[in-house]
């Protein structure tokens, strides 16, 4: 009887991946020249946010990782801790994704620009420290 042969594990891409999330209103096609600043080699990705009312901006629709309710933001502000986790969520599964397909954790890196940023460190914040490679 012959033995069967398992394929392979698959290679980690050895490639860097860079997730780039803009800032309120702005989109992720608007944000794609800065790819040649850095990071040779690197694929990036621009995501534009999911179009949605910002109520600082009197209800405006605009892309908007999270809801901002009044400006400036100070610590009476109101906030919703629930909305910028779903974005947090968002930004996870994009990252799960590449992930999934063969980049290393070491190899993925996020920024992210006014309200992007603001995702970015949220993501960070929530990331237990023992899996954060990021």
């Amino acid at each position: 009887r012959e033995m069967e042969e398992e394929p392979p594990p698959a290679e980690p891409r050895s490639q860097r991946f860079v997730l780039w999330l803009h800032g309120l209103g702005d989109s992720g096609r608007a944000n794609e020249p800065v790819a040649g600043y850095a990071f040779a080699g690197a694929r990036w990705a621009f995501p534009t946010a999911p179009t949605a009312p910002v109520t600082c901006n009197r209800g405006m629709l605009m892309p908007s990782w999270f809801d901002i309710h009044d400006t400036p933001i100070t610590s009476k502000s109101a906030r919703d801790e629930a909305d910028v986790l779903r974005a947090v969520e968002r930004v996870h599964a994009m990252i799960d994704q590449e992930i999934s397909a063969g980049t290393r954790p070491e190899d993925v890196f996020i920024f992210g620009l006014s309200q992007g940023g603001t995702t970015c460190s949220s993501l960070l914040c929530s990331t237990p420290t023992s899996s954060r490679t990021l």
